[in-house]
């Protein structure tokens, strides 16, 4: 592999820079706002999913005494 020098990496970093298409600042919003309506549903989700798992093993742990 070629060595390059540091002002040549640097000018590489910048050339890809240039090629990455960066969100504007609407796409972020609206992004970080469905990241945590979706986080929500999953602890609702989660917490539901818990209490009926946790009121079912009571139910059968119950019944053995």
């Amino acid at each position: 592999m070629a060595k390059t020098n540091p002002f040549e990496f640097i000018q590489q970093v910048r050339a890809e820079t240039d090629k990455v298409t960066w969100p504007s600042r609407k796409e972020t919003g609206v992004t970080t706002v469905m990241v945590f309506i979706m986080v929500l549903a999953a602890a609702i989700f989660f917490l539901t999913a818990d209490q009926i798992l946790s009121w079912i093993v009571s139910l059968v742990l119950g019944l053995g005494s």
